[in-house]
């Protein structure tokens, strides 16, 4: 009874891991000729990346749109913006902390080629550039998720004020959202053979180079991001919700968990972060707002990484990181 219990809570999870585990083992056994399996993989993660930005657009309208309390909206993006940077903070000092203990290119040897720096953007360029888009088609695109959010935020805002969800206009947001989230679902049904083939293909192809200089970055890295994940968001549940939120984030992690484990993307996982949330209980206003900006903004991870590869360039170059 017990081990039905535990299938019926994690099938999916299991099936996915079992799906990136085959795949690398077919990956480690077949070489280079597990790339025949790679449009499988690729497959799935153009459908995920596709429905991205309807996904995006539609969820954030929706919300803003059905919202009759605009002070709600301000509460939910001044504690979405506190959270990223106190998050963000914490992940920054840990990170800085393991690699002046264990600097990841001790010992390394990379021989470097020639390069071209290219000319840096003003900051005004780069504001402007991250917030917006000159042309409509632009925003059609997941490389500008920020513009995108703007509009939509917009978007929402012109929808509340032309009667809210009870509009023409907010019926049919409401409608699209809801058809998106099954697109999702019918998306999602192929995960398990989608990363598997994913995982089958990068490991075939680039298996023996992971073991070489970046072998050691990789041990630094890997462990640092489970150190985070095991101490920080069970701290970060418990704030949110006390013991609850810890029981019910182990309950739901695991999905988009091994889902951004397997695609190394923000966005792909946001499909399966907004379904998580739906079966945690988390308002849809708040999961439609905070996880498509959490998707482009909230970047602990890329906190860990960048640091952890900043580091490691400074090792290359016999660089002192203090």
């Amino acid at each position: 009874m017990n081990a039905k219990k535990i299938w019926d809570s994690y099938k999916f999870p299991l099936l996915l891991l079992g799906g990136i585990f085959i795949g690398a083992v077919l990956g480690m056994v077949l070489g280079e000729k597990a790339t025949v399996l790679a449009p499988l993989g690729d497959i799935f993660l153009n459908l995920m990346f596709t429905i991205v930005v309807p996904m995006v657009y539609v969820s954030i309208t929706t919300a803003v749109g059905n919202m009759v309390n605009m002070k709600r909206l301000g509460k939910i993006l001044g504690s979405l913006v506190c959270t990223f940077i106190v998050t963000g903070g914490f992940a920054a000092a840990l990170v800085l902390v393991v690699v002046n203990i264990w600097p990841p290119a001790a010992n390394t040897a990379i021989a470097m080629g020639s390069s071209e720096m290219a000319e840096a953007s003003s900051i005004s360029d780069m504001i402007v550039n991250s917030l917006t888009v000159n042309d409509f088609s632009g925003l059609m695109s997941r490389s500008n998720m920020l513009p995108i959010i703007v509009f939509a935020i917009m978007s929402g805002f012109a929808v509340a004020k032309c009667g809210g969800e009870e509009s023409w206009a907010g019926k049919l947001l409401n409608n699209l959202n809801d058809i998106i989230m099954l697109m999702v679902d019918m998306i999602m049904k192929l995960a398990p053979i989608g990363l598997g083939a994913y995982f089958a293909n990068l490991v075939g192809e680039f298996g023996p180079q992971l073991i070489g200089d970046y072998g050691r970055t990789m041990l630094v890295y890997y462990p640092m991001c489970a150190v985070y994940v095991l101490i920080f968001f069970p701290l970060y549940s418990y704030f949110a919700a006390g013991k609850l939120g810890i029981r019910r984030m182990l309950k739901h992690i695991f999905n988009p968990a091994v889902t951004a484990f397997a695609t190394q993307s923000s966005v792909a996982t946001l499909p399966v972060n907004m379904e998580a949330c739906k079966k945690i209980g988390v308002p849809d206003d708040i999961s439609n707002i905070v996880l498509p900006m959490g998707a482009t903004m909230h970047m602990d991870g890329s906190v860990l990484s960048s640091i952890t590869k900043i580091a490691f360039l400074f090792g290359v170059f016999q660089m002192p990181y203090t």
